[in-house]
C-alpha cells in the first residue's frame, strides 16, 4: 500500500495504444524525495494516478481513454515515496510508518504543484486510493474530482485476517505472485510485502483502526467510489463506509471485480472514469 499489484510495463501499454500522444519521463525533488514520474496528454484538466501496494505501475491497462479525451486530459503517473521507479531505478528501502499514508499524500500534492498544476483529479488503487484520499481531504483546494477503488479508511479484524493470510508470499498463486518476484526479485519482495504487511496492521491499533476516518468529511470534491463484489482484499463493508462519510460521493458497484478490477474488466472501468471525470 505506499504501493501495488502492478507489471512494469505500464504506460508503456498505454504510449503504444496511443501512438499520437507522447509520454515525457522524468524526475522532480520534492520534499526532499526524488519523485519518478510520466506524463502524456495535453489537455486542461490533469489526472495523477496512485498505484497500489509496493509502488509498482497501475498495471497494463492504466485508463486508455480514447484519443480525442487528450485533448481534455493530462496524465500522470507517479512513484511514491521510496519506490522503485518503473522496475529500473536502484531499491529504495520501503519504510512503513504510521504516517507513511500521509506522507505519500504530501509528496503527491507537492509533485503537482512543483510542475504548476493548481488544480487536478487524484485516481487511487489501493494503498493508492487511501493516498488520494487524504490528499483530497488535506488539500481541499488543489483537488478537483476523486475516484478510489480497493481502498479502505480503517482497518478490522478481518482485514487483519485478510492481511496475515497473505502474509507468506510463497503460498501465493504463481500468478498473482510471478510480476512481482519479476520485478523485485524473491527475496526483496518477500521481505517488502512482509513489511507492508506490519504497516498497515498497526493501523488496528488507533482508535476504530482509523487510517483516514476523521479526515472523509473534508473531502469536498466530486467523488467515485468503485468496488469489485469478490474482492479478496477489501471487503465491500469498506466502500459503503466510504460513501457514508463522503458528502455527495457516488458508489459503482461490479458484481464480478475483484481488487484488480481495471485489468479484467478495462473498458467498463476506463469508460466510467472518463465519463465522471468529463462531467
Amino acid at each position: 500500500k505506499t504501493s501495488n499489484f502492478g507489471l512494469q510495463h505500464g504506460l508503456d501499454v498505454l504510449l503504444t495504444h496511443f501512438r499520437n500522444t507522447s509520454v515525457q519521463s522524468a524526475r522532480r525533488r520534492v520534499n526532499g524525495v526524488e519523485l519518478h514520474y510520466r506524463q502524456t496528454g495535453h489537455g486542461g484538466h490533469a489526472a495523477l494516478l496512485l498505484p497500489g501496494s509496493l509502488g509498482t505501475e497501475l498495471t497494463k491497462t492504466i485508463l486508455h481513454f480514447q484519443v480525442s479525451s487528450y485533448r481534455i486530459f493530462t496524465v500522470l503517473y507517479i512513484c511514491e515515496t521510496g519506490c522503485t521507479i518503473f522496475g529500473r531505478s536502484k531499491y529504495n528501502k520501503l519504510s512503513f510508518p504510521l504516517d507513511f499514508f500521509d506522507r505519500d499524500a504530501k509528496d503527491a500534492v507537492g509533485l503537482m504543484k512543483a510542475l504548476n498544476f493548481k488544480t487536478f483529479s487524484l485516481l487511487g488503487w489501493s494503498d493508492g486510493g487511501i493516498t488520494a484520499l487524504i490528499a483530497a481531504a488535506k488539500f481541499p483546494t488543489a483537488v478537483r474530482k476523486l475516484v478510489v477503488w480497493g481502498a479502505n479508511a480503517f482497518v478490522s479484524e478481518e482485514d487483519l485476517n485478510i492481511y496475515n493470510a497473505l502474509r507468506d508470499v510463497s503460498a501465493w498463486s504463481e500468478r498473482m505472485r510471478a510480476p512481482m518476484r519479476e520485478l523485485y526479485g524473491d527475496e526483496y519482495f518477500a521481505q517488502t510485502w512482509q513489511a507492508w504487511v506490519d504497516g498497515i496492521s498497526q493501523f488496528a491499533q488507533r482508535p476504530d483502526g482509523s487510517i483516514c476516518r476523521e479526515l472523509l468529511p473534508q473531502i469536498a470534491c466530486p467523488t467515485l467510489i468503485v468496488h469489485g463484489e469478490k474482492d479478496p482484499m477489501v471487503p465491500r463493508f469498506h466502500a459503503e463506509y466510504l460513501l457514508q462519510h463522503i458528502k455527495g460521493s457516488r458508489l459503482h458497484l461490479m458484481p464480478e471485480g475483484k481488487h484488480n478490477l481495471h485489468l479484467r474488466f478495462a473498458g467498463e472501468f476506463n469508460n466510467l472514469v472518463e465519463e465522471f471525470l468529463c462531467l
